[in-house]
């Protein structure tokens, strides 16, 4: 969500800055802008795309060693240019660029303007920027100290990077609540919303904590400051991220070869940790807190949109293997309902990001009532990699597509790790049927590779209903957050509503729906509760329901009594998510193709949800 991207060293700016919005559109936005320092401060910022913003600057003079730039997704006012970013101060000395939101912007507009300030944005951007330039001048201090005691009059959240006409070799950033970045190069340095644009600069980074300033000099070693006036020792990281990861790699889109991905990022989350020769699992992240994870009185799983459904599938994990309650909880409505959690609780918090504001949240809410809180995540030294207590990566790989494909089945697989290893601690499995499981796991990565092969069938079956305007997903078990997850998919990238339902509650409101314009894609996997789901296939039917049936090889039954069917290899019942998603993931995609829609960045969507 929103994207920043900052320079300063002995190369000209420009083409720094452009490539590095490009590296970040995936994150969603609706306007650009850039401001660059050499005789002048000069900002240029145009409604639309990275290429639009390139379009409109190609006449103008981009000379500069030093500037800002942002891709914008809209909070405070519309997606225009005038509340694009950067945003100059009233005098145009200071120009800023901000991810998050102001909450208490309008008391801080107000009384600004009583001190003559005037606003030409609706943004809560453009009142720092100005409350900014009224303590510089007013207080008679440089940027830094500026910047610092403005953000302790501020509510909300932010990163920022901040850069002043009269200092041309000054850049100041600062985070509270959204991630940033900043990336050390030789006499260079280098600030990003996220490592995508740093990562083909340098692989020294460090990343700023929760209200911390930095001082960023071109000739001088990185300073940082908490708001309250206390330094910090900048902790330099190595970033382990592949430039080719960032690349599309001959596939039409990002989502693409993501999906393609799977085998190998399925096989990556379980490097290490799957040792089915000698019957174990090794999770070392979360090693010292497996004897609390066991012992817990319930374990309380946080998330948000694709995350939760992958926590859903851990529910079903975890309580079926482990025995051990679960209860899965929506991040964003986990903080605001007041909720009982104690000393003997664990909260795993899932996120792609490492960077969901609400999840964040959450965590917090639990760590005060004193509750384990582990993480699962992608990104290595992200915000949630540093608030919980401990946790594990997925090891996904960067996923650049906002609609989530390969973190949700490396999220999937690492729940899948936990589970059997909480399974086998608490003696709630044999030997012989741990041992089963872990060959079985062990061959998932091939059958994925196997079920992506198929893909003509859902190419057809994606074309004969790229116009439909509704869709409805069945599942039961471990395959209704498989239908939640293909419901979600399909909407995110298509824009064609889509609901994902357990199958039994079709009888309970969804089966009015049903009629001859509605397609129903139902996992109907020979496991389970197939039988049950047999059945309510032929419920759809005898309401003239087309029928898209996801199904084990060699079925016959269901094939029967379907209009399509796409088929996936045999499995174990709780393996059967990893594959099952693999058809609807590619079907959501080839619709979205179809309809002309844009598969990798679809319209009011961001990566990383950074605010609340």
């Amino acid at each position: 969500m929103c994207g920043i991207v900052a320079y300063v060293g002995p190369k000209e700016a420009y083409p720094i800055l452009i490539s590095g919005l490009r590296r970040l559109e995936y994150r969603g936005y609706d306007s650009a802008g850039i401001a660059l320092l050499n005789a002048k401060l000069n900002v240029y910022k145009t409604k639309g795309k990275v290429s639009d913003l390139e379009d409109f600057v190609k006449d103008v003079d981009l000379h500069g060693t030093i500037g800002i730039a942002h891709t914008r997704w809209a909070t405070h006012g519309e997606p225009n240019i005038v509340n694009a970013h950067p945003h100059y101060s009233q005098s145009k000395s200071i120009a800023l660029i901000h991810n998050g939101i102001i909450e208490n912007y309008a008391p801080l507009r107000r009384e600004l303007e009583l001190r003559g300030y005037k606003f030409e944005s609706n943004t809560d951007t453009e009142v720092l920027t100005n409350l900014i330039e009224d303590i510089k001048i007013n207080e008679d201090v440089d940027l830094f100290e500026a910047v610092r005691i403005a953000l302790n009059q501020v509510i909300g959240a932010y990163a920022i990077v901040v850069v002043a006409a009269n200092d041309p070799d000054t850049l100041i950033a600062a985070r509270k609540g959204s991630p940033l970045v900043i990336g050390i190069g030789t006499d260079e340095y280098f600030v990003a919303s996220d490592a995508t644009p740093i990562v083909e600069h340098t692989k020294n980074v460090v990343y700023l904590d929760d209200e911390e300033v930095a001082l960023i000099h071109r000739n001088s070693d990185l300073k940082i400051k908490t708001i309250r006036n206390k330094e910090k020792t900048p902790y330099i990281h190595e970033l382990e991220m592949n430039l080719n990861a960032l690349e599309k790699g001959g596939f039409e889109h990002f989502m693409l070869k993501e999906i393609y991905e799977q085998p190998h990022s399925i096989r990556d989350s379980m490097r290490g940790r799957l040792h089915a020769d000698i019957g174990t699992i090794s999770l070392g992240g979360i090693i010292d807190y497996e004897q609390k994870m066991i012992n817990a009185s319930r374990i309380i799983i946080v998330a948000c949109g694709t995350s939760w459904h992958a926590g859903l599938v851990g529910e079903y994990l975890i309580e079926d293997l482990a025995r051990i309650p679960v209860e899965v909880e929506y991040a964003s409505e986990f903080r605001y309902r007041n909720p009982v959690i104690n000393e003997n609780d664990v909260v795993i918090a899932i996120s792609q990001s490492g960077e969901t504001a609400d999840t964040l949240a959450a965590i917090e809410l639990a760590k005060s009532k004193g509750a384990t809180i582990l993480g699962i995540c992608n990104v290595v030294g992200s915000s949630i990699a540093r608030a919980t207590h401990a946790g594990s990566y997925t090891h996904a790989g960067p996923e650049i597509g906002v609609a989530s494909t390969k973190a949700f089945t490396a999220q999937v697989t690492l729940l899948t790790l936990v589970a059997l290893r909480l399974a086998q601690l608490k003696g709630t499995i044999s030997k012989s049927r741990f041992m089963q499981l872990l060959a079985e796991m062990e061959s998932i990565p091939d059958k994925v590779a196997k079920t992506l092969k198929g893909s003509q069938k859902v190419i057809d079956i994606a074309s004969k209903f790229k116009d439909v305007r509704n869709f409805l997903y069945l599942g039961r078990g471990y395959n209704f957050p498989v239908a939640l997850e293909g419901a979600l998919k399909l909407k995110e990238i298509s824009y064609i509503h889509a609901e994902g339902y357990p199958a039994a509650e079709m009888k309970h409101g969804p089966i009015a729906l049903i009629d001859e314009e509605m397609p129903v894609v139902i996992i109907a996997t020979n496991k389970g509760t197939y039988d049950k789901v047999v059945s309510n296939i032929q419920e759809v039917k005898a309401r003239k329901g087309v029928v898209i049936a996801i199904v084990t090889e060699g079925d016959t039954a269901v094939r029967g009594m379907s209009d399509y069917v796409i088929e996936i290899p045999e499995t174990e019942e709780m393996f059967v998510p990893l594959l099952a998603t693999i058809p609807l993931q590619k079907l959501s995609y080839h619709i979205a193709v179809m309809r002309g829609c844009n598969v990798d960045q679809p319209r009011n969507l961001a990566k990383s949800v950074t605010v609340e």
